[in-house]
Order: structure tokens, then C-alpha cells, then sequence
């Protein structure tokens, strides 16, 4: 099984911030020519899954590596605590509405990663449910895959003194206190359960590879992103229709 604290959190040393907001600028430029050949070609979907530990940047790398894109033909979704209605239902029923149409792209900021993630680190799971779960995530995204609906996973890899650096920076500044939440510094206390919990999931939701980012720099992060993105939407060799 993977052991994430043997994998690096930061960018191999030849790169640069400039290095990485040069080639993002490029990027760029790249992701919303590709995302309107998508839209226009309309025989593909594409799910975009973010995960990662509290404070890992999310939201910032969907803000700073997806969302050059015609807002159109791209959406993003964030899924938190399951609400009194959803906890009634599938743990995979609050998914299914928001999956890709052809011709969309749909990003997931957390997923339905987070209903076996979270039970696991409570324990209020059993071992022979957790193993159905991981059964039926890697039979869907199969299912997914051969209904033109392209999943690309990405877990952004921070370290916990990294992790602990954010949330005392999100603290302080005006601009990311809102985003503090107590359950913050209690999942920071719970690092070692939640670092197991992910090497878990990457080890037995594989039937799509997972994109492990080092995420320790922003700037990497975001570029790293764009262009796992960029290169997917490559390999599909799309047409504007004739």
C-alpha cells in the first residue's frame, strides 16, 4: 500500500514560482481553446475529483487552475456533511444529479470519497461495508469510463506542518478566516487517522488511477492541475464538428 509520508509535498527543485506562472499562463491558454472543442465535440463528459487533507487547496486550485475556462460548459461542486435528507438515502445518491452531461465538465471539490473517508477515521463503519464501498466506487467510475464519462482524481498531498502553517494563516487573514471552522484543528488532530484513511482509498479505489500533487507550493500545484487536465483533453483528439 502507498505511504504518502514518503512522498514529497513539494516541487522537484529545478522549478520556480516563475517557472510554474509562466507555464499556467500557458496553460491557460490552452485549457480554454480544449474546453470549447469539448463543448462543441459533445461525445465526451469529464469528472474532475479534488481530495486532500483540511487546508490542501481545494478550492484554490479549482479557482486557479480549472476556472479559465468558459464557465459555460464547466461547473464545480463542493460536497460537505451529508444533510438530514441526503443521510436518509445511498450514500451515492447526492452524486448522481450532479455527474457530467456529454460536452460538460464537472469538478468536485471533496466527493463521494469523503462517505467512506470520514467513517473510516470515526470508526462508525464496519470493514465488510467499507469494502462493499470500495467495491461499488471502482465499479462505477468503470461504468463511468465506458460511458464516455472521463474521471481524472487528484489528491493534493500536503504535510502536517504545512497543513498546520495554513490553518494558522487562515487564522489570521481577513480574506480566509470565514473558511475556519473548529473541525479544522480537530482533523489536524486526527492527521495520522486521516493519512491512513487516504492511503486506504488511493490503494483500493484504483480502477482510475489517482493524481498524487505535491501541494506544499500553491504555484506547483495549481500548474501540476492544469496540466494533467490539459494533457486528458489532449488524448482524446477532439473535432469541432463539420
Amino acid at each position: 500500500m502507498i505511504k504518502l509520508d514518503h512522498i514529497p509535498t513539494t516541487p522537484p527543485k529545478r522549478w520556480t514560482k516563475a517557472r510554474a506562472d509562466q507555464g499556467l499562463g500557458q496553460l491557460h491558454k490552452e485549457l480554454f481553446e480544449l474546453q470549447n472543442k469539448f463543448h462543441a465535440d459533445g461525445k465526451h463528459a469529464l469528472l474532475i475529483i479534488i481530495q486532500g487533507m483540511d487546508t490542501s487547496g481545494k478550492d484554490g486550485t479549482i479557482r486557479h487552475a480549472l476556472m479559465c475556462m468558459n464557465p459555460l460548459g464547466v461547473h464545480a461542486r463542493s460536497f460537505q456533511e451529508p444533510s438530514l435528507e441526503e443521510a436518509r438515502h445511498d450514500f451515492l445518491w447526492r452524486i448522481y444529479p450532479h455527474l457530467p452531461a456529454k460536452g460538460m465538465i464537472e469538478v468536485f471539490n471533496r466527493s463521494y470519497y469523503e462517505d467512506v473517508l470520514v467513517p473510516a477515521v470515526s470508526k462508525s463503519i464496519k470493514k465488510a461495508e467499507k469494502k462493499h464501498r470500495y467495491e461499488l466506487i471502482n465499479s462505477l467510475e468503470k461504468h463511468w469510463e465506458r460511458s464516455d464519462i472521463h474521471v481524472l482524481k487528484f489528491y493534493l498531498h500536503i504535510n502536517k506542518e504545512e497543513q498546520r502553517a495554513n490553518i494558522k494563516a487562515r487564522k489570521k487573514d481577513p480574506a480566509k478566516k470565514w473558511k475556519y471552522d473548529a473541525s479544522d484543528d480537530s482533523a489536524a488532530r486526527q492527521w495520522d487517522r486521516y493519512q491512513k484513511a487516504f492511503e486506504e482509498v488511493i490503494a483500493n479505489c484504483s480502477a482510475v488511477s489517482w493524481n498524487i500533487v505535491p501541494s506544499g507550493k500553491p504555484w506547483y500545484r495549481n500548474y501540476k492541475v492544469a496540466e494533467v487536465v490539459r494533457d486528458h483533453l489532449q488524448s482524446l483528439h477532439l473535432k469541432y464538428p463539420t
